[in-house]
């Protein structure tokens, strides 16, 4: 029996990135009979967050002890992301090179030139 592949037949242009792989594409919809869903959206939990960045749970949870990761929320004991605040994040870590300056003012070391 012929194996059928899930992949449209028509590729993808070099260097583009399929929309679901994109940074800051929304977490999987909830189920439709989950009407509290659209409130809640605002705010993400730790797996979320970490979906939403594609990062794993625990650099999130490493971050949040360590410093250097995006603000969060306390509410009791749960740990809650906000959208806006994943965005903003996301958005200070945009570089247009390795040479770009505001690169290498976050990353010491970046620049090898003191040989």
């Amino acid at each position: 029996m012929p194996h059928s592949s899930h992949r449209s037949a028509r590729p993808l242009p070099p260097g583009s990135v399929p929309p679901h792989r994109r940074l800051g594409s929304p977490p999987p919809p909830k189920a439709a009979g989950d009407a509290g869903a659209a409130s809640r959206s605002h705010y993400l939990n730790n797996d979320e967050a970490a979906d939403f960045l594609r990062l794993s749970p625990r650099t999130l949870e490493k971050q949040r002890v360590i410093g250097g990761g995006p603000r969060f929320r306390k509410f009791g004991r749960r740990v809650m992301y906000a959208l806006a605040d994943l965005q903003a994040w996301a958005d200070a870590r945009c570089f247009e090179t390795t040479f770009d300056p505001a690169y290498l003012e976050r990353h010491p070391g970046g620049a090898r030139d003191d040989r």
